[in-house]
């Protein structure tokens, strides 16, 4: 087996172990170095323009995760009637999306992130700042609050991808979880948390650690000639 059969033969793997788990062995931690990988994954993930319009909240305070079991029946385990994933989870992520504050063309956000962290030269950033204008109002029309929010989350969803298919290669599982009351949930984290709802909104939660017991059902997918078309 060549070195690249190897490598596509670990990912199918992967892919093959994953499942959305419902419910985790709650004795058992993900190792810090691991973890720290999985975020990474994050972390180095692309986005659109570049702008990473988003950022992990990761809740380790039990105390803190109880404060959503009412509001985010997707992770409370009473749909499936197990622990869930609130209290199990070896690890639980909040994705929380930037909105039209920071977001939007013009920014004092979106400028800080192009010179400090882009470290676009001065004389590039009046062409980028342009070209990023005309794809919110023209091209894309994502000009409202919510259209952005809605980019943003997009872009959430791509590290999340990351995420989860990195933490199948190291044999650990996830679940991401969009069962939730956004308007609850958003109000507990302003409050609670101490997250700018005003900046940010939650776009998708996630849990990581290692299942209780095998996955209930096989993994069923499309046929390959179903979900892909070649021209």
């Amino acid at each position: 087996m060549t070195d690249q059969t190897a490598i596509q033969t670990q990912i199918l793997d992967a892919f093959a172990f994953r499942h959305a788990t419902k419910e985790f062995d709650a004795a058992r931690k993900i190792p810090e170095t691991e973890f720290t990988t999985i975020l990474e994954a994050a972390r180095l993930s692309p986005s659109s323009f570049g702008l990473e319009p988003w950022q992990i909240l990761v809740v380790q305070d039990h105390d803190k995760r109880a404060l959503l079991e009412d509001v985010a029946w997707g992770a409370n385990g009473r749909m499936n009637g197990s622990k869930g994933q609130l209290y199990t989870a070896s690890h639980f992520v909040i994705f929380l999306a930037h909105r039209g504050q920071t977001m939007r063309h013009g920014s004092a956000y979106l400028d800080r992130h192009l010179r400090e962290v882009k470290h676009f030269p001065e004389e590039a950033l009046g062409g980028f700042k342009g070209a990023f204008a005309k794809f919110q109002t023209s091209d894309f029309n994502i000009d409202s609050d919510p259209q952005i929010t809605d980019w943003s989350a997009r872009q959430a969803y791509i590290a999340l991808g990351n995420m989860m298919t990195a933490a199948a290669l190291l044999k650990i599982d996830s679940c991401p979880i969009e069962g939730f009351e956004m308007a609850p949930v958003t109000e507990i984290l302003g409050r609670e948390f101490g997250v700018d709802t005003e900046a940010l909104k939650p776009a998708v939660m996630a849990a990581f650690g290692y299942r209780a017991s095998p996955p209930r059902h096989p993994q069923s997918r499309r046929a390959a000639e179903d979900a892909i078309r070649w021209i």
